[in-house]
């Protein structure tokens, strides 16, 4: 149960942050709104590396969606490291800019996928031959 539930709050992480990355690359000026920046000449250059940061942790969140799917043993430190990464990113925008919104979203989502994952590790039998 508990990794179903990993599938599914990883897989919406997923469609989330792909399409957070598809608005960076092709609306930087919405996108940038939506972050609270006015999109001008001066901006361009933060909006494409917004993108490519945004791409970066999409391609790590796939690749974390594909460990768990396939059982593999490595799937918790990818899911440890988006979930700390997504805790700190809430953390972090909530105490520089007061904004509550992220402060929910993303450390809520980075706590379950933190607790999730540990909750599959300590459910899973472990044995050992001598």
């Amino acid at each position: 149960m508990a990794r179903t539930l990993l599938l599914i709050v990883l897989a919406i992480a997923l469609l989330l942050e792909l399409a957070l990355t598809g608005g960076a690359f092709f609306a930087p000026a919405l996108t940038l709104t939506q972050f609270g920046v006015k999109y001008g000449p001066d901006t361009t250059f933060l909006a494409y590396i917004v993108g490519w940061l945004l791409l970066f942790v999409s391609l790590v969140t796939a690749v974390a969606v594909g460990q768990v799917w396939q059982r593999r043993p490595s799937y918790a430190t990818w899911c440890y490291l988006l979930g700390l990464w997504w805790i700190g990113i809430g953390i972090g925008i909530y105490y520089a800019f007061g904004k509550p919104d992220n402060l929910l979203l993303d450390s809520v989502k980075g706590l379950f996928i933190v607790v999730l994952t540990w909750r599959c590790q300590a459910t899973r039998m472990m044995t050992r031959r001598y």
